[in-house]
This record gives structure tokens, C-alpha cells and sequence, in this order.
């Protein structure tokens, strides 16, 4: 049984409280259950499937979210709930004195955003936001590299994410749309990598794959070109699709005018078989795969600050950047492309 790993040497454990276990909580689950700085106390969700998942790690499992953040063993909590519940969520958890590391984004507009950050510097309580990528050994580097000054001036930004098929019709509906759901991770790795920060947009959006009824329905599109132009005068663009159909491709550059840095890779498994028709190779299924180191680093970094009482990161307000970004972009398309200021 996966049982949590005891501290070495009577080392402190932070009480942990995981709310939602779906997909991507159930990951963090096993990952925080791992940590010998972590005790996860509490897994909150309401299917019964989660009870399999809270005694094979060691944790209770509760249905509601606000009985976790209430307890009094719980000093920290993960929430990896939908994106409607992430604002009331955070402002309760401080309000109860507990530091929060939340998936993305905050909430899907500005002044929920801004309350929920608000709930949060009232309490003086600790809140990173989910943005792995900025945790992955390739970004990390490359974002030294660039602050090192190896590429010189920053004059282009270019970031390409394919999804391998979209999202179910649910998921759609709720998410906020592809620039607030997806395109944020390009939007934040954009401010991170440049260390510049976006001040004006021009987007595109077309349905174009076979869940357009889905996309239409909720307002959105499948397939999106955004451009970005920096406070320094350097521009970006960002390409999303929802539907690569061969799998997971997240590749980002950035040029300077000393030379370029490329993140990315295709391949899950380092082999290329070679016949008479060509090279092949496998591809990464999707982001539980490509990212796992980085959600891994992102959890740790996390507990290790606040253990050490040190500022955690991405925070809030770099969750409420890339919001702005994103909003503005979803307005853009909406209006055909026409330039919007963030």
C-alpha cells in the first residue's frame, strides 16, 4: 500500500489537505503523500471512488472542501477543485489561516480575482498558483539563461501548445474558454521566461475540429492565434490548439540578439525505430506525462516555503497578470482580431 513516508530524524510535517482528487488531484494526492515533509491529512471530494485513494495513501476522506480547510490538523491545503470553486476556496482557507497552493486561475474575471487576493493578504497566509511549467528543468534553465543575459535584448516570444483532443462538452462549458484555460500557461511563461510584461494584444479564434458544436455552444474555439507586444517593444505569439491528434506538443523559444533558447521535446521514450518507410517515434500522450517532474518540483518547492516561512511562487498577483492577459485576448478574438490593451 502506498503509505506516506515517515520524516527523517523527527523532521516537522506540514498537515496537508488535498481538495479534489480527480485527475490531476489524484497526482498530487500520491505526490504529496511521498514528501517526508508532508502529512496528508485530509483528501476532500465527494465520490465514493475516493475512499480507495484515501486509505491506499493514509489520508480521511471528506466530502466537503470547508470541513478540510477546518480542521485543526490541516496547516496548508491543495486545490485542485473546479475552477468556479478557486476564489471562495482560497478566501476561506485564509481566512482560516491555512497557505494555499492553487491550480489555475484564481477565477474566470478580475474582481474575483481581486477579492480572493484580498481575502488572502488580510490573513498574511502564503498563496502559490499552479503554474507548473515554471517548476519543468527545461524552463527553469532556460529562464537563467535569459536573465543571464545569453541571449541578449529579448525581441521575440513564441510558444506553440497542441493538446492531443479536446476536453469533454462539461469541461468546455465551464472552463473559461481556450486563452483563460489553456493559453494562460503561454501567457505566464511569457512574463516569466522575458521577465517583460504584456501590455497589449490582438487575437484570432476559429472551431474547426469535430467538438465545434461543443465550442460554439460555449462561445470558445478550438484553434487560437494570439499576439503579444511587451512593455519593451519585443513581440510575442502564442498558438493553441485543442486537437493535435498525435499528442501533447508544448514547445516554446525565445529570440534575443545575441541568439535563442528552444524548450521542448516530442518523444516520451528516447527510441526511433528505423524501416523502409522512414523513422518513428512514440510522442508524449498529454501533460500528466510531460509535466510530471515539474507538478512534482511545484509541490515541493511549495511545502518547503512554507515550512521555512519563505515566499512561495508564482503568486496570486502573477496568476491576476496573466488573467488580465488572458481576458483581453478572449475580447480580441471575440472582436476579430482588433488590438486590446491589457
Amino acid at each position: 500500500m502506498d503509505r506516506q513516508r515517515p520524516p527523517a530524524g523527527g523532521a516537522r510535517r506540514l498537515g496537508v489537505a488535498l481538495l479534489g482528487a480527480g485527475r490531476l488531484g489524484a497526482g498530487h494526492a500520491r505526490l504529496l503523500a511521498g514528501l517526508p515533509s508532508v502529512r496528508l491529512a485530509l483528501i476532500a471530494d465527494p465520490r465514493p471512488e475516493v475512499a480507495v485513494l484515501g486509505d491506499r495513501l493514509g489520508a480521511r476522506v471528506v466530502a466537503e472542501p470547508e470541513r478540510a480547510i477546518e480542521d485543526g490538523e490541516v496547516e496548508a491545503v491543495v486545490i485542485v477543485t473546479p475552477t468556479a470553486t478557486h476564489a471562495p476556496l482560497i478566501a476561506a482557507a485564509a481566512r482560516a489561516g491555512k497557505a494555499v497552493l492553487c491550480e489555475k486561475p484564481v477565477a474566470l474575471d478580475v474582481p474575483g480575482t481581486e477579492a480572493a487576493l484580498a481575502a488572502v493578504r488580510a490573513a498574511g497566509v502564503p498563496l502559490q498558483i499552479g503554474f507548473q511549467r515554471r517548476y519543468d528543468p527545461g524552463y527553469v534553465e532556460a529562464r537563467r539563461r535569459i536573465a543571464g543575459g545569453e541571449v541578449g535584448a529579448v525581441h521575440l516570444f513564441r510558444a506553440v501548445s497542441h493538446d492531443p483532443y479536446p476536453p469533454a462538452p462539461a469541461y468546455i462549458a465551464a472552463c473559461g474558454g481556450q486563452f483563460l484555460d489553456m493559453a494562460i500557461h503561454d501567457i505566464d511563461l511569457a512574463r516569466f521566461l522575458t521577465g517583460d510584461e504584456v501590455v497589449e494584444v490582438s487575437a484570432l479564434g476559429s472551431v474547426l475540429g469535430p467538438s465545434g458544436d461543443s465550442f460554439r455552444a460555449a462561445g470558445d474555439w478550438d484553434t487560437t492565434v494570439l499576439n503579444l507586444r511587451f512593455a519593451s517593444g519585443a513581440l510575442g505569439s502564442i498558438v493553441n490548439s485543442r486537437q493535435s491528434g498525435y499528442g501533447y506538443d508544448i514547445h516554446t523559444e525565445v529570440l534575443g540578439d545575441r541568439g535563442a533558447i528552444k524548450v521542448g521535446y516530442e518523444r516520451q521514450v528516447p527510441l526511433t525505430r528505423y524501416d523502409a518507410s522512414g523513422a518513428h517515434h512514440d510522442y508524449v500522450p498529454y501533460f500528466p506525462e510531460r509535466f510530471a517532474t515539474a507538478y512534482g518540483a511545484e509541490i515541493e518547492a511549495f511545502v518547503d516555503a512554507v515550512l521555512a516561512g519563505r515566499p512561495v511562487t508564482p503568486t496570486g498577483e502573477d496568476g491576476l497578470a496573466a488573467l488580465k492577459v488572458a481576458i483581453a485576448a478572449t475580447s480580441s478574438a471575440r472582436a476579430g482580431g482588433a488590438t486590446t490593451t491589457v
